[in-house]
Protein backbone atom coordinates (compact mmCIF):
# COMPACT_ATOMS: atom_id res chain seq x y z
CA UNK A 1 0.00 0.00 0.00
CA UNK A 2 1.04 3.63 -1.10
CA UNK A 3 1.11 5.59 2.09
CA UNK A 4 0.99 9.57 0.50
CA UNK A 5 3.86 11.97 1.41
CA UNK A 6 3.70 15.35 1.12
CA UNK A 7 6.02 16.88 -1.88
CA UNK A 8 9.27 18.99 -0.85
CA UNK A 9 8.18 21.94 -2.29
CA UNK A 10 4.33 21.36 0.26
CA UNK A 11 5.79 20.34 3.12
CA UNK A 12 7.01 23.30 5.05
CA UNK A 13 3.44 24.47 4.62
CA UNK A 14 1.85 20.95 5.36
CA UNK A 15 3.91 21.32 8.58
CA UNK A 16 2.76 25.08 8.99
CA UNK A 17 -0.64 23.71 8.80
CA UNK A 18 -0.71 21.00 10.82
CA UNK A 19 1.62 22.48 13.72
CA UNK A 20 -1.05 26.22 14.60
CA UNK A 21 -4.19 24.54 14.97
CA UNK A 22 -7.07 26.67 16.65
CA UNK A 23 -8.41 24.44 19.65
CA UNK A 24 -6.95 24.65 23.05
CA UNK A 25 -3.49 23.75 24.04
CA UNK A 26 -0.18 24.21 24.04
CA UNK A 27 1.20 27.79 22.53
CA UNK A 28 1.54 27.63 19.10
CA UNK A 29 5.10 27.31 17.38
CA UNK A 30 6.43 30.55 16.60
CA UNK A 31 7.29 31.70 13.39
CA UNK A 32 10.66 33.77 13.32
CA UNK A 33 10.14 35.39 9.71
CA UNK A 34 10.12 32.30 6.74
CA UNK A 35 11.75 29.99 8.93
CA UNK A 36 9.39 27.50 10.93
CA UNK A 37 10.74 26.72 14.82
CA UNK A 38 11.30 22.79 15.11
CA UNK A 39 12.34 22.88 18.18
CA UNK A 40 11.01 23.12 21.90
CA UNK A 41 12.07 23.35 25.44
CA UNK A 42 9.80 21.98 28.24
CA UNK A 43 11.60 21.87 31.61
CA UNK A 44 10.05 22.55 35.43
CA UNK A 45 7.36 19.94 37.25
CA UNK A 46 7.82 16.65 36.18
CA UNK A 47 4.11 15.69 35.61
CA UNK A 48 3.62 19.15 33.82
CA UNK A 49 6.46 18.44 31.54
CA UNK A 50 5.04 15.23 30.51
CA UNK A 51 1.67 16.59 29.43
CA UNK A 52 3.07 19.24 27.60
CA UNK A 53 5.43 17.42 25.55
CA UNK A 54 2.60 15.39 24.87
CA UNK A 55 0.44 18.07 23.71
CA UNK A 56 2.62 19.53 21.27
CA UNK A 57 3.21 15.58 19.92
CA UNK A 58 -0.23 16.14 19.39
CA UNK A 59 -0.19 19.29 17.63
CA UNK A 60 2.57 18.32 15.48
CA UNK A 61 0.48 15.41 14.49
CA UNK A 62 3.69 13.19 15.94
CA UNK A 63 1.42 11.34 18.36
CA UNK A 64 2.08 7.75 16.15
CA UNK A 65 4.75 7.63 14.77
CA UNK A 66 7.05 4.90 13.49
CA UNK A 67 9.18 3.44 15.43
CA UNK A 68 11.98 4.49 12.93
CA UNK A 69 11.24 8.18 13.16
CA UNK A 70 11.10 8.75 16.60
CA UNK A 71 14.04 9.08 19.25
CA UNK A 72 13.82 9.24 22.83
CA UNK A 73 17.25 9.92 24.02
CA UNK A 74 18.69 10.52 27.99
CA UNK A 75 21.49 13.51 27.51
CA UNK A 76 24.14 11.61 29.83
CA UNK A 77 23.65 8.23 27.91
CA UNK A 78 24.12 9.82 24.59
CA UNK A 79 26.72 11.41 22.02
CA UNK A 80 25.46 14.92 21.06
CA UNK A 81 27.23 14.41 17.73
CA UNK A 82 25.21 11.07 16.54
CA UNK A 83 22.24 13.08 18.39
CA UNK A 84 22.15 15.95 15.87
CA UNK A 85 23.26 13.50 13.14
CA UNK A 86 19.64 12.01 13.57
CA UNK A 87 17.73 15.14 14.07
CA UNK A 88 18.94 15.89 10.45
CA UNK A 89 17.78 12.74 9.05
CA UNK A 90 14.62 13.33 6.66
CA UNK A 91 11.84 10.70 8.14
CA UNK A 92 11.11 7.65 6.50
CA UNK A 93 7.76 7.46 4.52
CA UNK A 94 6.31 10.23 7.14
CA UNK A 95 6.64 14.11 6.89
CA UNK A 96 7.66 14.09 11.00
CA UNK A 97 10.93 12.85 12.19
CA UNK A 98 10.18 13.47 16.32
CA UNK A 99 13.57 13.62 18.42
CA UNK A 100 12.95 14.13 22.59
CA UNK A 101 16.23 14.61 24.31
CA UNK A 102 15.39 14.40 28.28
CA UNK A 103 18.26 16.06 30.92
CA UNK A 104 20.25 17.86 28.09
CA UNK A 105 19.58 21.64 29.60
CA UNK A 106 20.51 19.59 33.46
CA UNK A 107 24.61 19.01 32.03
CA UNK A 108 24.96 22.59 31.86
CA UNK A 109 23.38 23.17 35.32
CA UNK A 110 26.78 22.65 37.44
CA UNK A 111 28.58 25.05 35.48
CA UNK A 112 26.85 27.41 37.67
CA UNK A 113 23.60 28.30 35.42
CA UNK A 114 21.18 27.27 38.39
CA UNK A 115 19.64 29.31 40.62
CA UNK A 116 21.92 29.40 43.38
CA UNK A 117 25.02 30.51 41.21
CA UNK A 118 28.53 28.51 41.33
CA UNK A 119 29.36 24.59 42.43
CA UNK A 120 30.78 25.49 38.38
CA UNK A 121 34.60 24.86 39.30
CA UNK A 122 34.16 22.14 41.34
CA UNK A 123 32.16 20.06 38.51
CA UNK A 124 34.50 21.55 35.37
CA UNK A 125 37.74 20.15 37.57
CA UNK A 126 36.14 16.79 37.79
CA UNK A 127 34.61 16.97 34.30
CA UNK A 128 38.08 17.66 33.05
CA UNK A 129 39.80 15.78 35.81
CA UNK A 130 41.83 11.53 34.44
CA UNK A 131 37.76 10.39 33.43
CA UNK A 132 36.00 9.83 37.32
CA UNK A 133 33.14 11.75 37.16
CA UNK A 134 32.87 12.48 33.56
CA UNK A 135 29.67 12.55 31.69
CA UNK A 136 28.56 9.06 30.10
CA UNK A 137 27.79 11.82 26.75
CA UNK A 138 30.38 13.00 24.46
CA UNK A 139 33.02 14.67 26.61
CA UNK A 140 32.10 17.95 27.37
CA UNK A 141 29.02 19.14 27.73
CA UNK A 142 29.46 22.29 25.55
CA UNK A 143 28.21 19.52 22.65
CA UNK A 144 24.88 20.10 23.39
CA UNK A 145 26.01 24.02 23.16
CA UNK A 146 26.62 23.19 19.43
CA UNK A 147 23.25 21.13 18.96
CA UNK A 148 21.50 24.30 20.41
CA UNK A 149 23.24 26.62 17.32
CA UNK A 150 22.22 23.91 14.99
CA UNK A 151 18.72 24.22 15.42
CA UNK A 152 17.57 26.88 12.75
CA UNK A 153 19.55 24.71 10.37
CA UNK A 154 17.36 21.20 10.86
CA UNK A 155 14.86 20.24 8.14
CA UNK A 156 11.53 21.41 8.69
CA UNK A 157 10.22 17.77 9.20
CA UNK A 158 12.41 17.36 12.24
CA UNK A 159 10.50 18.26 15.75
CA UNK A 160 13.01 18.36 18.88
CA UNK A 161 11.75 18.46 21.53
CA UNK A 162 14.02 19.03 24.82
CA UNK A 163 12.45 17.93 27.99
CA UNK A 164 14.20 18.71 32.22
CA UNK A 165 13.45 18.98 35.20
CA UNK A 166 13.32 22.70 37.41
CA UNK A 167 16.48 24.31 35.54
CA UNK A 168 17.81 27.57 36.63
CA UNK A 169 17.30 30.95 34.58
CA UNK A 170 21.27 31.68 33.90
CA UNK A 171 20.92 27.77 32.42
CA UNK A 172 23.36 28.41 29.32
CA UNK A 173 21.92 26.27 26.74
CA UNK A 174 18.00 27.41 27.98
CA UNK A 175 19.41 30.91 27.09
CA UNK A 176 20.79 29.59 23.90
CA UNK A 177 17.71 27.45 23.31
CA UNK A 178 15.11 30.74 23.91
CA UNK A 179 16.61 32.18 20.59
CA UNK A 180 15.15 29.48 18.14
CA UNK A 181 12.74 27.72 20.46
CA UNK A 182 9.73 27.99 22.12
CA UNK A 183 10.10 27.40 25.65
CA UNK A 184 7.20 25.74 28.21
CA UNK A 185 8.20 26.59 31.04
CA UNK A 186 6.62 24.16 34.22
CA UNK A 187 5.88 25.75 37.18
CA UNK A 188 3.70 23.15 39.75
CA UNK A 189 0.55 24.58 41.31
CA UNK A 190 1.18 25.85 44.79
CA UNK A 191 -1.69 27.60 47.46
CA UNK A 192 -4.69 28.22 45.58
CA UNK A 193 -3.75 27.18 42.43
CA UNK A 194 -3.34 23.99 43.32
CA UNK A 195 -6.74 23.32 44.68
CA UNK A 196 -7.66 24.39 41.34
CA UNK A 197 -5.90 22.07 39.92
CA UNK A 198 -6.57 19.57 42.41
CA UNK A 199 -10.87 20.54 41.08
CA UNK A 200 -9.72 20.42 37.49
CA UNK A 201 -7.77 16.91 37.62
CA UNK A 202 -11.24 15.34 39.15
CA UNK A 203 -13.30 16.69 36.74
CA UNK A 204 -10.84 15.15 33.73
CA UNK A 205 -11.49 11.69 35.63
CA UNK A 206 -14.83 12.39 35.09
CA UNK A 207 -16.00 13.47 38.74
CA UNK A 208 -16.52 16.38 41.14
CA UNK A 209 -15.09 17.04 44.00
CA UNK A 210 -16.10 18.75 47.26
CA UNK A 211 -14.07 21.57 48.95
CA UNK A 212 -13.40 19.95 52.05
CA UNK A 213 -11.91 16.49 49.96
CA UNK A 214 -9.48 18.96 48.27
CA UNK A 215 -8.20 20.26 51.75
CA UNK A 216 -7.99 16.87 52.69
CA UNK A 217 -5.97 15.42 49.92
CA UNK A 218 -3.79 18.83 49.75
CA UNK A 219 -3.00 17.81 53.06
CA UNK A 220 -2.48 14.15 52.64
CA UNK A 221 -0.34 14.09 49.37
CA UNK A 222 0.63 17.22 49.15
CA UNK A 223 2.09 19.00 45.85
CA UNK A 224 3.17 15.61 44.58
CA UNK A 225 1.29 15.81 40.83
CA UNK A 226 1.74 12.33 39.45
CA UNK A 227 0.46 10.62 43.07
CA UNK A 228 -2.23 13.29 43.13
CA UNK A 229 -3.37 12.62 39.41
CA UNK A 230 -3.13 9.00 40.64
CA UNK A 231 -5.44 9.19 43.41
CA UNK A 232 -7.89 11.11 41.68
CA UNK A 233 -7.88 8.68 39.39
CA UNK A 234 -8.68 6.19 42.00
CA UNK A 235 -11.20 8.26 43.77
CA UNK A 236 -13.17 9.03 40.59
CA UNK A 237 -14.11 5.62 39.73
CA UNK A 238 -14.85 4.67 43.37
CA UNK A 239 -17.20 7.56 43.91
CA UNK A 240 -18.91 6.07 40.67
CA UNK A 241 -20.57 9.17 39.52
CA UNK A 242 -21.15 11.39 42.87
CA UNK A 243 -19.06 13.95 43.93
CA UNK A 244 -15.90 13.04 45.49
CA UNK A 245 -16.35 13.69 49.57
CA UNK A 246 -13.78 14.24 52.52
CA UNK A 247 -14.60 10.27 53.72
CA UNK A 248 -13.63 9.39 50.45
CA UNK A 249 -10.25 10.65 51.02
CA UNK A 250 -9.82 9.70 54.14
CA UNK A 251 -10.73 6.16 53.46
CA UNK A 252 -8.66 5.45 50.07
CA UNK A 253 -5.75 7.64 50.47
CA UNK A 254 -2.47 6.80 51.92
CA UNK A 255 -1.27 9.65 54.29
CA UNK A 256 2.54 10.27 53.43
CA UNK A 257 3.76 12.59 56.49
CA UNK A 258 7.09 13.02 54.06
CA UNK A 259 5.72 15.00 51.46
CA UNK A 260 5.07 17.64 54.27
CA UNK A 261 9.16 17.67 54.99
CA UNK A 262 9.65 17.78 51.15
CA UNK A 263 7.06 21.18 51.32
CA UNK A 264 8.68 22.77 54.66
CA UNK A 265 12.15 21.77 52.35
CA UNK A 266 10.92 23.68 49.50
CA UNK A 267 9.66 26.90 51.61
CA UNK A 268 13.34 26.94 52.71
CA UNK A 269 15.05 26.87 49.71
CA UNK A 270 12.77 29.23 48.71
CA UNK A 271 12.87 31.38 51.52
CA UNK A 272 9.47 31.33 52.73
CA UNK A 273 9.51 31.01 56.49
CA UNK A 274 6.05 31.39 57.60
CA UNK A 275 5.16 28.27 55.41
CA UNK A 276 8.00 25.93 56.22
CA UNK A 277 7.15 26.42 60.45
CA UNK A 278 3.27 26.12 59.40
CA UNK A 279 4.18 22.57 57.87
CA UNK A 280 6.50 22.16 60.41
CA UNK A 281 3.93 23.02 63.27
CA UNK A 282 1.60 20.57 61.81
CA UNK A 283 3.65 17.86 62.04
CA UNK A 284 4.74 18.71 65.53
CA UNK A 285 0.45 18.54 66.28
CA UNK A 286 0.28 15.47 64.80
CA UNK A 287 2.83 13.89 67.53
CA UNK A 288 6.48 14.14 65.62
CA UNK A 289 9.35 15.56 67.46
CA UNK A 290 11.29 18.62 66.96
CA UNK A 291 14.34 16.45 67.21
CA UNK A 292 13.20 14.27 64.65
CA UNK A 293 12.17 16.85 62.27
CA UNK A 294 15.47 18.38 62.42
CA UNK A 295 16.47 15.09 61.86
CA UNK A 296 14.13 14.88 58.48
CA UNK A 297 15.36 17.76 57.50
CA UNK A 298 19.46 17.04 58.05
CA UNK A 299 18.57 13.43 55.68
CA UNK A 300 16.72 15.89 52.77
CA UNK A 301 19.43 18.03 52.79
CA UNK A 302 21.99 15.09 52.59
CA UNK A 303 19.56 13.66 50.03
CA UNK A 304 20.06 17.22 48.21
CA UNK A 305 23.71 17.05 47.99
CA UNK A 306 23.98 13.78 46.51
CA UNK A 307 21.26 14.73 44.26
CA UNK A 308 23.28 17.72 43.28
CA UNK A 309 26.64 15.81 42.98
CA UNK A 310 25.17 13.18 40.95
CA UNK A 311 23.59 15.65 38.72
CA UNK A 312 26.72 17.54 38.33
CA UNK A 313 27.88 14.29 37.07
CA UNK A 314 25.22 13.71 34.18
CA UNK A 315 24.08 10.12 36.62
CA UNK A 316 20.67 9.19 34.78
CA UNK A 317 17.73 9.83 37.18
CA UNK A 318 16.72 6.14 36.55
CA UNK A 319 19.94 5.16 38.70
CA UNK A 320 19.70 8.07 40.94
CA UNK A 321 17.45 5.89 43.35
CA UNK A 322 19.65 3.26 43.66
CA UNK A 323 22.74 5.63 44.77
CA UNK A 324 20.68 7.27 46.70
CA UNK A 325 19.11 3.95 48.98
CA UNK A 326 16.04 4.52 47.79
CA UNK A 327 13.70 2.97 45.48
CA UNK A 328 11.03 5.86 45.69
CA UNK A 329 10.70 7.54 42.33
CA UNK A 330 8.61 10.17 44.39
CA UNK A 331 11.75 10.73 46.08
CA UNK A 332 14.19 10.77 43.46
CA UNK A 333 12.37 13.35 41.79
CA UNK A 334 11.63 15.83 44.47
CA UNK A 335 14.81 16.02 45.94
CA UNK A 336 16.40 16.28 42.07
CA UNK A 337 14.01 19.10 41.73
CA UNK A 338 15.09 20.59 45.23
CA UNK A 339 18.65 20.39 44.91
CA UNK A 340 18.65 22.04 41.42
CA UNK A 341 17.70 25.30 43.16
CA UNK A 342 20.53 25.39 45.16
CA UNK A 343 24.32 25.11 44.72
CA UNK A 344 26.46 22.49 46.41
CA UNK A 345 28.10 25.06 49.16
CA UNK A 346 24.48 26.58 49.69
CA UNK A 347 22.70 22.85 50.15
CA UNK A 348 26.28 21.96 53.04
CA UNK A 349 25.86 25.06 54.58
CA UNK A 350 22.28 24.20 55.18
CA UNK A 351 23.40 21.22 56.54
CA UNK A 352 25.94 22.33 59.20
CA UNK A 353 23.39 24.76 60.39
CA UNK A 354 20.55 21.90 60.82
CA UNK A 355 23.44 19.97 62.65
CA UNK A 356 24.40 22.27 65.06
CA UNK A 357 20.48 22.63 66.34
CA UNK A 358 20.64 18.47 66.34
CA UNK A 359 23.69 18.98 68.93
CA UNK A 360 22.04 22.27 70.92
CA UNK A 361 19.06 19.92 71.55
CA UNK A 362 21.28 17.19 72.51
CA UNK A 363 23.20 18.85 74.53
CA UNK A 364 20.60 20.96 76.19
CA UNK A 365 21.78 24.08 75.23
CA UNK A 366 18.36 24.95 73.65
CA UNK A 367 14.62 24.27 74.45
CA UNK A 368 13.51 21.98 71.08
CA UNK A 369 10.81 24.15 69.76
CA UNK A 370 13.13 27.48 70.18
CA UNK A 371 15.75 25.28 68.23
CA UNK A 372 13.45 24.55 65.18
CA UNK A 373 11.95 27.71 64.80
CA UNK A 374 15.90 29.55 65.29
CA UNK A 375 17.07 27.03 62.62
CA UNK A 376 14.07 27.65 59.98
CA UNK A 377 14.52 31.51 60.84
CA UNK A 378 18.41 31.40 60.34
CA UNK A 379 17.82 28.93 57.12
CA UNK A 380 15.35 31.04 55.09
CA UNK A 381 17.86 34.01 55.67
CA UNK A 382 20.29 32.40 54.08
CA UNK A 383 22.61 31.66 56.46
Amino acid sequence: MCIPVPCSGCLPNWLKTSRRRADAGPPPIQDFGDFIVPAHVVYGDTFLVARQAQRIRQEAGAGDLMESNRQRITAAQAQPAATLAMCQSLPFLEPIRLVEIEGALATQEGGGGGRGGGSGSSSRSRASGSGAGRRSGAGSSNSWMQLAEAVPQLPDSTLIIFTDGDIGARNPLLRALSATATVHKQTAPSGADLDRWIKQTASEHGAAITPPAVRALNEMVGSDLWTLDRELAKLSLYAAGREIGEPDVRALVPYAPDTNIFAAVDAIIDRRPGDALRLLTQLMREGREPLYLIAMIERQLRLMALARDLADRGVPQNEMGRRMGTNSDFVVRKTLGQARRANLPAIAGMYRRALRSDLDIKTGRMEPEVALELLVADLTAGA
